[in-house]
């Protein structure tokens, strides 16, 4: 069976987007049905057997549309594997390192404790200084926040990987989903 997941993000700049399409073309290249949507323009997420949700970080939190679909959402993401993801800092070196130790909005955390998520990544982020809106470019010198993309593109490979393989290894319990959503 063909595992049907969600791939759904919030992104301010587009880079969050760009990691969320690479995760749904990994899923894609290992035979599993993957669809890639802005949290936004989801409908049921009963439909998925899986979902995949990550979000743009700044200042510690996820953007209000990420976190408005995963309060919304709890009760169908519970039921279901979850991997959940986040995008933001930006310089070199490992950003749960240079976040010291934060790898998720301490807000939601209540809410990923009860959905149980199969993993929660956080990579790093992406800032183009000429594509910021004037109030960003201005917090961005103020903060003195380094510009460029620090995404790993290498451990996101890894990461979509590896949901892959759990996702085809869950035969079974896939098609337990599908019988609960009937």
């Amino acid at each position: 069976m063909n595992a049907n997941v969600l791939v759904a993000y919030a992104t301010k700049y587009g880079a969050t987007a760009e990691i969320a399409q690479m995760i749904g073309d990994v899923l894609r290249q290992s035979d599993l049905q993957a669809v890639v949507l802005p949290v936004e323009q989801v409908g049921d997420v009963m439909s998925y057997h899986a979902v995949v949700l990550g979000s743009a970080v700044y200042a510690g939190h996820w953007l209000k549309e990420a976190a408005t679909f995963l309060e919304a959402n709890e009760a169908a993401l519970a039921i279901r594997p979850v991997w959940l993801f986040s995008s933001g800092p930006t310089g070199e070196g490992d950003p749960v390192e240079r976040m010291h130790g934060w790898r998720f909005p301490e807000g939601l955390q209540p809410i990923a404790d009860r959905i149980e998520p199969r993993d929660i990544a956080f990579f790093g982020g992406k800032i183009a200084f000429d594509n910021l809106r004037l109030g960003d470019k201005l917090i961005v010198k103020a903060l003195r926040v380094q510009a460029g993309d620090f995404r790993n593109w290498n451990a996101i490979d890894a990461w979509a990987n590896a949901i892959a393989l759990v996702l085809a290894g869950q035969s079974l319990p896939l098609a337990q989903l599908e019988q609960m959503d009937e």
